[in-house]
């Protein structure tokens, strides 16, 4: 954590300076979360992800079947994690779960 005199403010009850801290990280100033503006859809197109290539995760995996068992389709254990990640959102709306969907079992 890095303090600089530029975020000293005084104590309101004292003539005690408070140093308030600015968080950093390798080497630069975090973005405070308040200060961003929220996007539609923070979500990135799987199709986009740098590592998208790579076999699906084992959460991804685990999901996926029970997903597949649900809907009666074939699992795939060879899927990517983008090819995964679309299966999931597909299988989502047809089975009722995920994000808009209630059930959870």
């Amino acid at each position: 954590m890095r303090v600089d005199a530029a975020d000293a403010v005084p104590h309101r009850d004292t003539n005690i300076t408070v140093l308030r801290p600015t968080l950093v990280g390798k080497g630069r100033a975090m973005t405070n979360p308040e200060d961003v503006a929220p996007s539609a859809d923070p979500r990135k197109d799987p199709d986009e992800w740098t590592t998208g290539d790579e076999p699906m995760t084992g959460p991804q995996a685990s999901y996926l079947q029970t997903l597949c068992r649900e809907a009666g389709r074939e699992f795939d254990p060879d899927l990517s994690k983008s090819d995964a990640s679309k299966l999931i959102d597909e299988l989502q709306g047809q089975t009722g779960r995920g994000a808009s969907g209630t059930t959870d079992s």
